[in-house]
């Protein structure tokens, strides 16, 4: 299934992956705390989610609960693969050294980092 989520439907995605299966107004109110989103848009973005199977929709009490289809995990690795494609050409090195010259890294970050690096050297994953 490719999953091609807007930002808009990955902010929503965020929301149900943090709080769980959430009515129609947690979702707004979560969205509304960074910028004004007015209900039925919510609403309406929860809709389409659903259409493309990324949202479950419980339909059993009045007010219907969505819940998120799709792992943060399997999004991550989709849309990182997709970014990797096409800004990198695929090169996952051109990325890493993008990404490390860019920014400050700790050394717990780089330590883990290693250990990454030893474990796929070793044929393993995380």
């Amino acid at each position: 299934m490719p999953l091609k989520p807007t930002e808009t439907e990955l902010e929503i995605l965020q929301v149900l992956w943090q709080n769980g299966p959430s009515t129609v107004r947690f979702v707004n109110e979560a969205q509304n705390k960074t910028k004004e989103t007015g209900y039925t848009t919510t609403l309406k973005l929860l809709q389409i989610m659903h259409e493309k199977n990324l949202v479950r929709r419980d339909e059993e009490s009045r007010s219907h609960v969505y819940q998120a289809a799709v792992t943060e995990e399997e999004t991550q690795q989709h849309l990182l693969g997709r970014f990797l494609d096409t800004t990198f050409r695929g090169s996952a090195m051109k990325l890493v050294m993008q990404a490390l010259g860019n920014h400050t890294t700790t050394p717990e970050e780089l330590d883990q980092i290693r250990t990454l690096l030893n474990q796929l050297e070793k044929g393993g994953h995380q």
